[in-house]
């Protein structure tokens, strides 16, 4: 297929666990099975959701994240330089308490490797052996930018002693793993960012300039622009780059994000991302009138006004009318329509069930089919 966005009914990626990988999962935590084994178990319940998404009308297919704990955390796992670190306590999300764990940097950044271009291969041979041609295997990793928020350790304030050194070696590593999931054969990724969505939620903001050397929001958002310009600079022409600007998402829950894009829309098109995934699900994300800052043509604005975080189906013609409305200030070939965020964040996944993940999913499909007649 063309791997040319736009794909019209989107998704973020992440979907809820099956009862087999959690059991799976708890057997493995517990040694009562091997990681062969619950490898096994794994390969087998990514192959049914890869068919259930492109059974539900779906384009972009994921492997739900069925391998990961965490959205973040198993990717910088395995990079050169980060270490896994238990906490007393995790993060809050409105009440809801996460597992105690975080990252921290013990050496140079860097790019060595990573199980999760095998797991995209993996994916890949899946979507090739199920579908007809027109999908596209779709990799989710964090954003750069989304390591910002850690523990800061002694060691990196020696290793790091400048905010642009730490920048200049995550981009570097960035580079690195951008080009080798592009030579494992994909040609659609995206960065999810936790940071500029909250990038106007006063409380946070405050908790990033402390985290990141004490400089301002706005020299923040310099070197994510600058570092992000270099991930890209010799991006093929052919790999899709989308980035997800969450507003939190864990069990139905979210920690951070009140305020509208402005801010960060004002340098969308110095990003370069290829599509920008937008939450718009409740009214603590704004107006759509950011969306007139888009100057690209080429770039693509994915609306996430379903919701996964409940059961109930939205409204189709309230849905279209917002779609109309964000069109606006978006020519209506640049939108398309996904949920507001992946339904499993973490493998706790969201207080909804499989059956209504599944309904929402096929919700996108059908709006998008009637809005776009794709």
């Amino acid at each position: 297929m063309s791997t040319k966005l736009p794909l019209k009914a989107d998704h973020v990626g992440s979907l809820l666990r099956t009862e087999e990988i959690k059991e799976a999962r708890k057997q493995w935590t517990e040694s009562e099975i091997t990681a062969e084994q619950l490898k096994k178990i794994e390969d087998q319940e990514i192959e049914k959701i890869v068919q259930k998404q492109i059974e539900s009308g779906l384009k972009a297919i994921t492997d739900g994240e069925f391998r990961r704990s965490w959205w973040h955390f198993d990717y910088y796992f395995g990079l050169k330089g980060f270490k896994k670190i238990e906490k007393e306590r995790g993060f809050i999300f409105d009440g809801d308490e996460t597992k105690a764990e975080t990252v921290e940097i013990e050496g140079k950044i860097g790019w060595q490797g990573h199980e999760f271009v095998e797991h995209f291969t993996f994916l890949k041979e899946l979507v090739d052996k199920h579908g007809d041609g027109s999908q596209v295997a779709k990799m989710t990793i964090p954003a750069p930018f989304v390591s910002m928020y850690r523990e800061i350790s002694e060691t990196e304030k020696e290793l790091y002693p400048t905010a642009e050194s730490f920048f200049k070696d995550l981009g570097e590593s960035y580079k690195d793993a951008l080009q080798a999931f592009y030579d494992a054969g994909c040609r659609y990724i995206q960065f999810d960012d936790t940071i500029l969505a909250a990038l106007t939620d006063d409380e946070f903001v405050q908790e990033i300039e402390e985290k990141c050397y004490g400089l301002s929001i706005d020299k923040v958002y310099d070197l994510v622009v600058e570092t992000t310009q270099y991930i890209f600079k010799n991006k093929p022409e052919d790999l899709i780059v989308g980035t997800h600007l969450c507003k939190g998402n864990f069990r139905s829950t979210f920690i951070h994000g009140s305020g509208d894009y402005d801010y960060v829309a004002r340098r969308f098109d110095e990003l370069g991302y290829d599509a920008y995934f937008l939450e718009y699900d409740t009214e603590r994300a704004g107006s759509f009138e950011p969306l007139a800052h888009i100057k690209n043509t080429n770039t693509e604005v994915v609306l996430g006004l379903i919701t996964s975080k409940t059961a109930l189906l939205e409204d189709p013609s309230v849905i279209e009318n917002r779609i109309k409305e964000a069109s606006e200030y978006l020519p209506l070939e640049q939108l398309a329509l996904s949920p507001q965020c992946g339904f499993a964040s973490t493998e706790e996944g969201n207080k909804i069930t499989l059956a209504d993940q599944w309904n929402k999913l096929k919700h996108v499909v059908e709006i998008a089919k009637k809005v776009w007649h794709s």
